[in-house]
């Protein structure tokens, strides 16, 4: 006959026990027993504080098991079932096991009373444990079913705001179109209708003079009519309208600037939702001194940083840049859309963009995506690259104030903006994360007082 035990930290556990193998008592992180077992929207479970440190340090929140990405940090629920098992274990009493009683055939040496025994038992939990497995995956399913609704609706909701406001711009165009042809058919018509009301004044002066005429010519007083003649002699006084005429208001070119009009306001919102489509994963950034090359001086809340004068005595751990004045964030990102902004107003020299964990950091550094970053730089004030291989001159129409950064980790994608012109600068496309990648800032150095300036992670205010 065939026992089974479950040890849980070398307590024997309650007939119950059996639905759980003691790998499903052990916390993944610490790989201990569970302490306040808490579980995830996903369905795992961690002790709580193991799950609130991971959290704390890795940015966007996701499931160290299954790599489930949540956008707000989730609400932890506390697991009774694994907290009544594990209290239930705990105050099982180990007996020694008495003549007439099961022994543990796991027990070495003094053997224990057994809690559960048969072969029916070890098949029942064999059964349990895969409906426990089941479920799980189900619960796991039925997750991943809620979160792709969840972002079919969100895409949804924000693809009909997109087209509901271009098709209204398009509607406001062509009202605005409507109106100035009418308004130039107004003027002519207005035009016509003082020209007409003249020449009705004027048609009407020459009838009546026309009839005196007439009257006078018929009449038997020939002194009268001698004496009227020189009045009735000279016409009224007339307007000349030989070069006069109501010509048509020409429309040539109306239908096309309203396109072309169209088109730039089309193209201006277009470059607002695409910001604003980005801003979306704005993550919280920070500066790790202990990659700070020890030139640089960093703010007290790790949002600037700038190049010092004096070189600071600091460790030369592994992380720190030695030579190059280059810096890392403390947050890494492994999967998922990511998005920060950083300010460089005031400076003639920088380099931004991300790097891979493994990337060198002694000595001299060349920036390439084959040596694992993926930068853009400013130097002598006016001249933009991007770091690619080779680097790629890029013709801005103004200098940016302040740059953003995106990346899509499993798209391999890594975009630059103009973030108050709401510009695109620069991408990377088709690149292969294998490794986190890190948010990299290289303020550069002073040349002649003028790049003091510090590079200065900038909260995202996000477009309306």
């Amino acid at each position: 006959m065939s026992v089974i035990k479950s040890n849980l930290k070398g307590n024997k556990t309650s007939s119950a026990d059996c639905l759980l193998t003691e790998d499903q008592f052990l916390c993944s992180i610490c790989l201990d027993v569970f302490t306040d077992p808490v579980s995830t929207p996903c369905g795992h479970n961690f002790c709580k504080t193991c799950i609130t440190q991971h959290w704390d340090i890795n940015v966007p929140y996701k499931c160290p098991n299954c790599k489930d990405v949540f956008f707000t940090r989730p609400k932890l629920q506390v697991n009774t079932f694994i907290s009544e098992m594990k209290a239930s274990s705990s105050s099982s009493e180990q007996q020694v096991s008495k003549p007439g009683e099961v022994p543990c055939d796991d027990c070495t040496g003094t053997k224990l009373k057994a809690l559960k025994s048969c072969l029916v038992c070890l098949k029942d939990a064999e059964i349990q444990q895969m409906i426990q497995k089941r479920r799980l995956k189900l619960q796991e399913m039925k997750r991943s079913v809620e979160l792709s609704k969840n972002d079919a609706d969100r895409e949804i909701a924000a693809g009909v705001q997109v087209f509901s406001a271009l098709k209204e711009s398009v509607e406001r165009s062509q009202a605005e179109l409507i109106d100035t042809i009418k308004e130039k058919q107004r003027e002519t018509e207005k035009q016509a209708e003082g020209f007409i009301k003249e020449l009705e004044q004027e048609i009407s002066e020459l009838e009546k003079r026309s009839s005196e005429v007439e009257q006078l010519s018929q009449s038997e007083d020939h002194l009268h009519l001698l004496q009227s003649f020189p009045s009735l002699n000279t016409a009224p006084p007339t307007k000349d309208w030989t070069g006069v005429s109501v010509r048509p208001p020409s429309y040539e070119g109306t239908v096309v600037r309203a396109v072309n009009q169209l088109e730039k306001t089309l193209s201006k919102q277009m470059k607002k939702v695409g910001q604003k489509w980005v801003q979306q994963y704005a993550v919280d950034v920070t500066l790790d001194p202990d990659t700070a090359n020890p030139n640089l001086i960093l703010s007290d809340d790790g949002k600037q940083v700038k190049l010092g004068e004096v070189k600071k005595n600091l460790p030369d751990n592994p992380e720190r840049f030695d030579l190059c004045v280059y810096i890392l964030a403390k947050q890494s990102f492994s999967s998922g859309r990511f998005y920060y902004e950083v300010q460089v107003k005031g400076k003639t020299y920088w380099t931004l963009g991300v790097a891979r964990e493994s990337i060198n950091r002694k000595g001299v550094i060349t920036q390439r995506p084959q040596n694992g970053y993926w930068m853009i730089c400013l130097r002598n004030e006016n001249e933009y690259k991007a770091l690619a291989d080779p680097p790629v001159r890029l013709s801005l129409m103004c200098r940016p104030e302040k740059v953003g950064v995106f990346v899509d980790y499993e798209e391999g994608l890594v975009s630059f903006y103009d973030v108050d012109a709401a510009a695109l600068i620069y991408s990377f496309t088709g690149c292969c994360f294998t490794q986190k990648l890190y948010p990299y800032f290289g303020p550069c150095v002073n040349v002649g007082g003028k790049n003091s300036a510090p590079l200065i992670i900038s909260p995202v205010n996000h477009t309306e």
